[in-house]
């Protein structure tokens, strides 16, 4: 049975197809005219064989009408087959014709693709088996490509893994470094501060120490001119009663004239006594006056000290308060070590300039 064609096929196969089909058609028509030819003897045959004898007519003819319907249906089969083959040729033949016209037209395609010259039969399976070589080659080449990128991308992945583990290692190593160096100035901070404290304090009570020294020098200077003056007005006693002994001492001759200069010397001495310890008592009393004011302004100058001292002190306490939190949020923010320097000098100068901060 002849193979029905296909677009895989090549030239070679398609030609040989075609010339076994027209051989079946040219058997196919010889046996269709050898069938013709021998019907005609046949019947002439059977006739004979009738006239001949009675007995086998009837068996002879239905032999004869069986092979004649057996011929009819012989012909009417062959006329289809023949017609159907027809067909089928001239299908196959179009068909051919196109496979002609697409052969050319990839003959011409790899013609121009492979720069050849001249399409023989082998030229095909040439460029299949260069292209297989090709192929292979490639795939060769893709596969060890594939080793060294794989190779390559090991490598780039360990070193990877190791970058990472370096870099791991350096923010650790980062890190611990910052706390220690957070730890060491925490405790500085804490120690300069405790340290102004102390010296504030040391000079708060220095000043008060100060003073009160400055009061008391003051109250015994007061006492000592209190006293100087208290004797200086007992001396001055003290001898106008010696006078006034003497005065009675004189003669009796002299009485009334003693008497009367007696008299005028006391209204003198008493008069001029009266003023002086007018004077005097004035004089103690402005310098009393004088002193106690300045008591009273050095008690009042204690107590303002006093309280501006707490008010500092308070104000201290809220701005180093204030610099520590700013400190701690620093440090947790950015991690900045001179944002933090910075902070704690900004804190150690309000804590020496508390005026300035107000």
């Amino acid at each position: 049975m002849t193979r029905k064609p296909n677009s895989k096929n090549t030239k070679a196969e398609i030609l040989e197809a075609y010339k076994e089909l027209l051989a079946e058609r040219n058997a196919l028509e010889k046996e269709m005219k050898q069938m013709n030819n021998a019907g005609t003897p046949q019947v002439s045959t059977v006739e004979k064989k009738q006239t001949n004898g009675s007995v086998s007519a009837k068996v002879m003819k239905d032999k004869m009408m069986y092979t004649l319907d057996s011929l009819v249906k012989l012909q009417l089969g062959f006329g289809s087959s023949v017609s159907e083959l027809s067909e089928k040729l001239t299908s196959e033949a179009a068909k051919l014709e196109e496979l002609r016209t697409g052969v050319t037209e990839e003959t011409q395609q790899l013609a121009e693709l492979h720069n050849l010259s001249e399409i023989q039969d082998e030229t095909l399976d040439t460029l299949i088996e260069a292209y297989q070589n090709s192929s292979k080659a490639f795939d060769e080449e893709i596969y060890q490509r594939r080793e060294e990128l794989e190779l390559e991308m090991n490598q780039l992945q360990q070193s990877w893994y190791k970058e990472q583990e370096e870099h791991q290692r350096a923010i650790k190593e980062r890190n611990e470094e910052q706390r220690k160096i957070r730890d060491r100035d925490a405790k500085e901070y804490d120690y300069n501060l405790a340290l102004q404290r102390s010296l504030d304090e040391e000079a708060y009570k220095h000043n008060q120490e100060g003073l009160y020294k400055e009061l008391e020098e003051t109250r015994q200077q007061q006492e000592k001119q209190w006293a100087e003056r208290e004797n200086a007005i007992a001396e001055r006693e003290k001898q106008f009663e010696e006078a006034k002994t003497k005065v009675e001492a004189f003669d009796q001759e002299k009485s009334v004239a003693i008497k009367k200069a007696q008299e005028e010397g006391k209204a003198i001495a008493s008069h001029q006594v009266k003023i002086q310890a007018d004077l005097q008592n004035k004089e103690l009393e402005g310098n009393n006056r004088v002193y106690q004011l300045r008591i009273e302004s050095l008690e009042q100058t204690i107590k303002e000290s006093s309280a501006r001292i707490h008010s500092l002190s308070q104000q201290l306490d809220t701005a180093l308060k204030q610099v520590q939190d700013l400190a701690v949020k620093a440090i947790e923010g950015a991690s900045n070590i001179n944002s933090y320097q910075a902070l704690k000098e900004i804190a150690l100068e309000q804590a020496k300039n508390p005026t300035k901060g107000k």
